[in-house]
């Protein structure tokens, strides 16, 4: 038995794990902030660290309690270092390495977006490869190809706003509060998804990059001429406001899904991944795994409490860089812009040849 401990603070979740060969979760404890962060209609870097430093000591030894272990049990700890807010970064990692210090426990960074892919291992068969993975969050929305184990190909990322983020903005630009992801898509099923149409958009170059801020755009504009909103605190939504929540969330599920089946039709994955905080939107949820039917893979997507930043994702993405004996050391530090790309791949890498990146 393989026991890590995970710590992720990377933006507004301070959370721990304990996760047990690396498939199997002992713990998983989450202190959310929203509450904090509502009446700002969205994170605030300052109040966010301060959060983490008052709870993360909590945090861990409630996941700790939870598993039934003590830190004397753990093997190794992997932490959260990149991309995020670099002030929320660095109380994970501190914490992270005092422990692994004091313990002479081995420590691991772990980006972020790693963590997300590996959010589906815990109630799914093994991911089978190449994969292809869809990451939507707030912070972040990318496709990655990946021809085996820990190894990545961006394809695919936003040009400006991420998916979640939109959703944050649009829901503040008509008052419906924060965070907008789960209000919209709530509203969404009791509205018409087709009343106001919205274009995907689409690259100038032919990528198969996303694009949120033209959409953002022509919402803010048909809001402005048609006089909608904002909303007063407690005022109920209104039907123009319930259509254009539902179409907008069209053409944003419409966007990735025609993306992920662009790319899934190009590479011929034999796993489709879809994570991140807007993978627990259930419009997306229910598109992704249509379209893996219709193209016949196989389609993984976590439960939602482990689409959201989470610790659980981060052991498990660390458990076998840690089996292998990869260390971190004293020197470990936040990245906030740190990428999840480690591979070239072209057609050989399909068959198995993989041409690192120098």
């Amino acid at each position: 038995m393989h026991l890590v401990l995970g710590i992720e603070s990377s933006c507004d979740e301070t959370a721990a794990a304990v996760i047990e060969d690396g498939t199997k979760i002992r713990s998983n404890v989450i202190s959310s902030q929203i509450t904090i962060h509502k009446p700002y209609g969205g994170v605030v870097p300052e109040l966010a660290s301060r959060e983490h430093l008052a709870k993360i000591d909590y945090v861990v030894e409630e996941a700790l309690s939870k598993a039934e272990v003590t830190l004397n049990h753990i093997d190794g700890i992997a932490v959260t270092y990149g991309p995020g807010l670099v002030g929320s970064l660095l109380v994970g990692i501190g914490y992270a390495k005092s422990l692994a210090y004091a313990l002479n426990k081995p420590l691991v960074g772990i980006n972020h977006l790693e963590g997300h892919i590996y959010s589906v291992v815990f109630e799914n068969p093994p991911i089978q490869y190449p994969a292809l993975a869809l990451v939507v969050s707030g912070g972040h929305t990318s496709l990655f190809l990946m021809p085996e184990e820990e190894k990545y190909k961006v394809i695919a990322r936003t040009r400006d706003d991420a998916a979640g983020e939109a959703f944050d903005k649009i829901a503040k630009l008509v008052g419906l509060g924060y965070p907008g992801g789960p209000i919209i898509d709530k509203l969404a099923k009791q509205g018409d998804p087709h009343a106001v149409k919205f274009a995907i958009p689409r690259m100038g170059d032919g990528r198969m990059d996303f694009s949120f801020s033209g959409l953002k755009t022509a919402v803010l504009r048909y809001v402005k001429q048609n006089n909608i909103g904002p909303l007063k605190p407690g005022e109920e939504p209104t039907k123009e406001v319930i259509d254009l929540a539902a179409s907008f969330q069209r053409t944003v599920v419409a966007t990735l899904i025609d993306r992920l089946g662009a790319a899934a039709t190009e590479h011929n994955p034999r796993t489709v991944i879809l994570s991140g905080g807007v993978a627990c939107n259930s419009e997306l949820r229910a598109a992704a795994k249509e379209l893996c039917e219709k193209l016949q893979i196989p389609f993984y997507v976590p439960r939602p409490i482990l689409t959201t930043d989470n610790a659980a994702m981060i052991a498990a993405a660390g458990y076998p860089k840690l089996l292998r004996g990869e260390r971190a050391n004293m020197s470990l530090s936040a990245d906030v812009s740190i990428k999840l790309q480690n591979v070239d791949v072209e057609d050989a890498a399909l068959a198995g040849h993989v041409r690192y990146r120098l």
